[in-house]
């Protein structure tokens, strides 16, 4: 599929929508993509993370990498999806970092609640576009949100039990909602909101795609850089390539 196709469905934002975002943090947007094309990109998705090793058995298999001239390159650079990223957070909106966000079949654990905000720090709006590209239950590890948790801006948090490099608040909510979503279903959520996925015990991955955006007024913090303006000094290279074999190893890194 050529990257210059649309995939995202032309949709609106409507008064009430917006309020949704802004009161919960999230918002969830139904049959953005078309069941064949979530179907495609997961197939891009999971051929990716053979090309570079498998997936073994993990709680989250993140990669920012994907093929040129793609369904992937055509859902990251889609102006549909950055004119709802920019309705929602006030403004012109720059792409950020995209990923992919699969869990383990058979055992992929628990992500435990945090925010996006708690590693590379916005001082202004940014946004998560995470997409469903198979059926999300609570058997499989579907999202879990806390609404109204952006109004407390960044939280203090502690590191993952699990001995990796992830991060997790102080905290562990009760008041959580499960976001159970169809293949081609989008969960916009605010860099700020309190969320997690509960562990996967089907006999499938779960395979979402996850697509950041900033607005282009935001500074971002990260190591080795204080306030630099995300649109001029981008945090995270494009990681496009011409073909499988360009694909690079992954290395231990911050994620967000």
């Amino acid at each position: 599929m050529l990257a210059t196709t649309e995939l995202i469905q032309k949709k609106s934002l409507g008064a009430e929508e917006i309020r949704t975002y802004q009161q919960d943090g999230f918002l969830l947007l139904r049959g953005m993509l078309s069941p064949e094309d979530a179907g495609e990109l997961r197939g891009e998705a999971m051929e990716i993370i053979e090309a570079l090793g498998g997936l073994g058995m993990t709680k989250l298999r993140q990669t920012g990498q994907y093929l040129r001239n793609s369904s992937i390159d055509a859902l990251i650079h889609s102006e549909q999806l950055r004119s709802i990223a920019s309705t929602l957070m006030g403004g012109p909106s720059t792409l950020y970092m995209p990923f992919t966000a699969v869990k383990s079949a058979r055992g992929g654990g628990e992500f435990h609640f945090h925010q996006d905000n708690q590693y590379t720090r916005f001082d202004g709006p940014g946004c998560n576009c995470w997409f469903a590209l198979n059926s999300m239950n609570e058997a499989n590890g579907c999202l879990r949100m806390v609404p109204g948790s952006h109004k407390n801006g960044t939280l203090a948090y502690r590191p993952s039990p699990d001995g990796d490099t992830h991060r997790r608040v102080q905290f562990d909510p009760e008041n959580f909602v499960s976001i159970l979503m169809e293949p081609g279903d989008c969960v916009v959520f605010s860099r700020l909101t309190v969320h997690g996925s509960g562990p996967n015990g089907s006999i499938q991955p779960r395979v979402g795609y996850a697509v950041q955006f900033h607005r282009d007024d935001v500074r971002g913090t990260w190591d080795g850089h204080e306030g630099a303006l995300l649109k001029e000094h981008p945090r995270w290279p494009d990681e496009g390539v011409e073909s499988l074999a360009a694909l690079k190893l992954p290395t231990a890194s911050d994620a967000h």
